[in-house]
């Protein structure tokens, strides 16, 4: 009797662990050029609900984790973004072929005139401030605000936004937790993070967060981050200071 126990206790054991293992799907695909019909390599997939990420191979195969009724973001430079639903019979048929469509990019003249600058080295040195942005240290927080260009009022903008709870990061955050929750994940995911670090167009971070790009902006000035920031910063750097953002705001909140 006591063998026929510790045998159904190694088949259960083993039976769950089968179980577990076909729970584990993936998707594979292969992506190619609307206009050439080459496969596209390099091309950056993301399942939004796992937050896991891949890239192409160079014959435009992938594969990726996901269930049916996952989305995937699909992107690359020079091509329209897009998304798509894992549907049953892409998990039963085993293999998709997606399509990309070139983006028709119309160049127009761009004249920055922010400086005079004189073509003397002594004279232009002086013209350009050498710091526009400060940050301001809040005892008992782990990081950080940066106040943008300084002004006598910047440190009482620091503080009004804190202790306001009535504002928009308490109607962003209070309203947002599972989405803001997968600012870790993003952060675990080496493909995700190599993603952002190379893009600047918001996009990716405004699809995994469930909020429009028009937002970013408006979080992050609220968060007390520079306009100088938060123009040039690339997406790894605007998820970071997000998910700053969010833990300081949890700390607060308590």
């Amino acid at each position: 009797m006591r063998y026929f126990v510790v045998f159904l206790f190694l088949l259960i054991s083993i039976t769950g662990f089968t179980q577990e293992s076909s729970d584990q799907k993936k998707v594979f695909g292969t992506i190619i050029s609307g206009t050439t019909t080459f496969p596209l390599s390099n091309v950056n997939i993301i399942n939004i609900n796992k937050v896991k990420g891949t890239i192409s191979s160079s014959r435009g195969a992938f594969e990726i984790d996901a269930e049916v009724n996952d989305t995937l973001h699909i992107s690359m430079i020079g091509f329209q973004s897009l998304r798509v639903r894992v549907t049953n019979d892409w998990v039963k048929n085993g293999n998709a072929k997606i399509v990309l469509s070139e983006k028709s990019i119309a160049l127009e003249e761009v004249i920055v005139r922010k400086y005079n600058l004189t073509g003397y080295l002594e004279v232009d040195t002086k013209l350009i401030p050498d710091q526009e942005n400060y940050r301001y240290s809040i005892s008992g927080l782990p990081q950080g605000y940066e106040a943008g260009e300084y002004s006598p009022k910047a440190f009482s903008r620091v503080m009004n936004s804190i202790f306001n709870p009535a504002d928009m990061l308490y109607n962003f955050f209070g309203n947002k937790p599972k989405e803001l929750r997968k600012l870790k994940e993003m952060k675990k995911d080496n493909t995700v993070k190599a993603l952002l670090e190379t893009k600047f167009d918001r996009e990716t971070i405004a699809i995994l967060l469930g909020i429009d790009k028009k937002d970013i902006p408006e979080i992050l000035q609220h968060c007390n981050y520079s306009e100088a920031f938060i123009q040039t910063a690339n997406d790894l750097q605007i998820l970071d200071a997000i998910s700053q953002c969010y833990e300081q705001y949890k700390v607060l909140k308590k």
